[in-house]
């Protein structure tokens, strides 16, 4: 199985276990195109993880040095002037927004599979998964914006308040701007476990991956589940509690 847009990303399944591999070795700027291209992937999983049983798992890792270097500057570059800059990153900013309330809605556990670096809106990206993998002898996590000198999004500060539960972490990785590498992120309380290559960070999504997908959970309970942990985030994204909203009608 694989995606429309195939030559930005794909999908293949092996068991209950989606992965979805943002292909080729650049950056995997996060533009209008990549976005609609994970967008469709995503609702293909969605799609076709509805007409089986029981539930799946989704793990996302991308091929090259980065997992993605965060929202596509050169192309708001490329409009030529300073208002039209302003512009396509406002409209960046916004575009990301459903492709998380994508992931927060997947009614499936999520895994983000980081075997390279992972910046800004590529940092935020990541966090958006139920579980962050790394591998620890390359790649760094890093928020740029302060370094860059650009403010940041609301709700990407909401998404580090409430997946981030230490506030000196927070205070690291924003107010310092430092590059996090994996280890380090562990003990951050950042990311979940820690890898010696990428393809061993792969290997250790796929069997936590399987050991989720073989759970008879029922996925739109999962999701659900998923949205009350985050209350904050899901109100920044526009979405419900679809069970409580049905409950209280």
């Amino acid at each position: 199985m694989a995606t429309a847009s195939s030559t930005m990303c794909t999908v293949h399944k092996r068991g209950n276990v989606f992965v979805l591999t943002l292909t080729g070795e650049d950056e995997h700027r996060l533009n209008p195109t990549l976005i609609d291209s994970i967008r469709s992937a995503l609702s293909e999983v969605k799609s076709q993880s509805s007409s089986g049983t029981g539930i799946s798992a989704l793990i996302t890792v991308a091929q090259g040095r980065f997992f993605t270097n965060g929202f596509d500057l050169a192309w708001a570059q490329s409009s030529g002037s300073k208002t039209g800059f302003m512009e396509r990153l406002s409209h960046m900013v916004n575009y990301f927004k459903p492709l998380l309330a994508d992931l927060f809605s997947l009614p499936m556990p999520t895994i983000a599979a980081v075997t390279g670096h992972a910046a800004a809106a590529g940092f935020i990206l990541a966090l958006g998964h139920d579980y962050v993998l790394m591998r620890k002898d390359k790649g760094v996590l890093y928020m740029s914006e302060l370094d860059i000198g650009m403010t940041l999004p609301d709700y990407f500060a909401v998404m580090f308040r409430e997946k981030v539960a230490s506030a000196a972490a927070r205070r690291d990785v924003l107010l310092r701007a430092a590059k996090i590498r994996a280890e380090e992120a562990v003990k951050m309380g950042i990311v979940d476990s820690v890898h010696d290559s990428g393809e061993e960070v792969v290997e250790a999504a796929m069997r936590l991956g399987e050991q989720l997908a073989v759970k008879k959970w029922n996925g739109e309970v999962y999701g659900e589940i998923r949205k009350s942990l985050y209350p904050g985030m899901c109100k920044q994204l526009g979405l419900i509690n679809r069970i409580m909203a049905k409950l209280m009608a």
